[in-house]
């Protein structure tokens, strides 16, 4: 039984969650502490023992209907002791009732799946070093999504998102070093898509899209504006147009998890999905 107690983490206390995120592979933004607070300033769980922190899981609640799960570590010499079951009880706590999403990493399926998860679809990360601009035919014009409204650029994401997540777009489309970019239309967004700096290279996401073409054109003008060194992106397997063009531009599979919920899986578009935001968010 786990001798743990589990309190929010502050600002002061992300930082070293995401120092755990990276020990495990999983490369973190370098302005997600912020972002993901600004989230939900509660989400953010973190284990202790006689003072000392352990674990840690993330616990975001969009609305009442929706939460997501993430961040779930717990450093190493501490597993097998009752940490991280209690860190799952509380996080699971804190987003009932409503639909609760994750993803997973593969090996831990089965554990998801006995808790109430249900698989949806895998998402694969592709990454390349270097990679290469998509071919373009009759691009349409790219903006710089920060200058946009909030409230316009939010009214998009709620079409490929599950729930409104206004103050998460507003600092993450603003971050130090993010490079935000959409495609306006007639009736409002055709578009968006935001890369942002992480320990290594850059990650693009959310990238959202109604058609290929708009999907391309986004893609190309964040790997325009993408500093030196690796890009990667997390896309749904379903979508075989993010597969093409992430291949077009050179890059491979590196890594996958598996998108799972606990209650109905929201009717998400995922051909309109090219790049989800986060592992950790959604």
């Amino acid at each position: 039984m786990s001798t743990a107690t589990i309190r929010p983490m502050g600002a002061a206390d992300l930082p070293l969650a995401l120092d755990w995120a990276a020990a495990e592979g999983w490369n973190p933004g370098l302005a997600d502490a912020a972002c993901f607070l600004a989230a939900d300033p509660h989400g953010f769980l973190i284990a202790e023992v006689a003072g000392e922190p352990v674990g840690c899981v993330s616990a975001v609640r969009y609305d009442d209907g929706f939460g997501f799960l993430g961040f779930y570590i717990v450093r190493p010499e501490f597993r097998g002791q009752g940490h991280g079951l209690a860190l799952w009880r509380a996080a699971m706590a804190r987003l009932q009732p409503g639909m609760v999403g994750l993803d997973g990493v593969v090996a831990q399926q089965a554990n998801y799946r006995r808790s109430g998860f249900d698989l949806v679809h895998r998402n694969i990360r592709f990454g390349v070093a270097s990679p290469r601009a998509p071919r373009l035919a009759a691009a349409p014009p790219v903006v710089d999504a920060a200058t946009l409204p909030v409230p316009a650029v939010a009214a998009f994401d709620r079409t490929c998102f599950p729930a409104p997540r206004d103050a998460f777009l507003r600092s993450w489309l603003t971050a130090p070093g993010h490079v935000a970019r959409a495609v306006p239309g007639a009736g409002g967004l055709r578009g968006l898509a935001v890369l942002r700096p992480c320990r290594e290279g850059s990650k693009i996401g959310p990238l959202f899209a109604e058609d290929p073409v708009v999907a391309r054109a986004l893609f190309a003008a964040l790997l325009a504006a993408a500093p030196p060194g690796a890009v990667f992106l997390d896309l749904p397997e379903p979508n075989a147009d993010a597969i093409a063009m992430a291949t077009e531009a050179g890059m491979a599979p590196a890594f996958e998890t598996a998108r799972m919920y606990a209650g109905p899986a929201p009717a998400l578009p995922l051909a309109r999905i090219y790049g989800i935001t986060s592992f950790e968010l959604g």
